[in-house]
């Protein structure tokens, strides 16, 4: 006769702080205010990249880590897409109002998460869990990632700016097609999850 294993039990929530991949998750997000005060307040765009890329570094090693120690938890699934979309929108408003991208770029990214807000309030209200991230989301987040560096890069006349701008306008112009995109596939998802069986 086989037993059943007993389920495993996850730790608190403070003690899931403490392990590594949710420490890196957590100096993330504490340099979502650093990198917005360089940006507008002293205009530091070298430190504010330095920032930016540290994030964008933090982000692909929590994941990774998290899977070697196994390390998985409940709450590194909630940082990880919070850092995340803290730090596009921060870049999103910070660029908007330094004029480094326009306000029909923003609008719409902006409108996409708040939506995607509107979504997660109603399926939680109805006892359902947040939709799954998909593929395509977590691609057009990296390809918006890497666009912010490039845009950065373009400020100025240098030769270096020349060089970064058809590199940046791509991939704004690919990450931000994807990042609605998502959004359409998400709110399906929610469409589908609150349809009557």
């Amino acid at each position: 006769m086989t037993t059943v294993p007993e389920p495993k039990t996850e730790p608190s929530l403070l003690r899931q702080a403490f392990n590594v991949p949710n420490m890196l998750s957590l100096l993330r997000l504490a340099g979502v205010p650093v990198f917005l005060w360089l940006l507008l307040g002293p205009k530091e765009d070298g430190w504010a990249l330095a920032v930016l890329v540290f994030s964008a570094l933090t982000d692909w090693l929590d994941g990774k880590l998290a899977r070697w120690l196994d390390q998985m938890s409940r709450l590194g699934q909630l940082l990880d897409p919070a850092a995340d979309r803290l730090y596009i929108l921060a870049t999103l408003v910070a660029f908007l109002l330094r004029g480094i991208i326009p306000w029909w770029v923003v609008v719409p990214l902006v409108l996409r998460e708040l939506v995607l807000a509107v979504c997660v309030l109603v399926l939680r209200r109805r006892g359902f869990a947040p939709p799954e991230v998909t593929y395509i989301g977590k691609g057009a987040t990296f390809v918006l990632m890497y666009a912010f560096p490039f845009l950065l890069l373009t400020q100025g006349g240098s030769d270096l700016a020349a060089v970064a701008r058809p590199i940046a306008y791509a991939f704004t112009i690919w990450g931000g097609v994807l990042y609605l995109w998502s959004g359409v596939l998400y709110v399906v998802q929610v469409v589908r999850a609150l349809r009557p069986r």
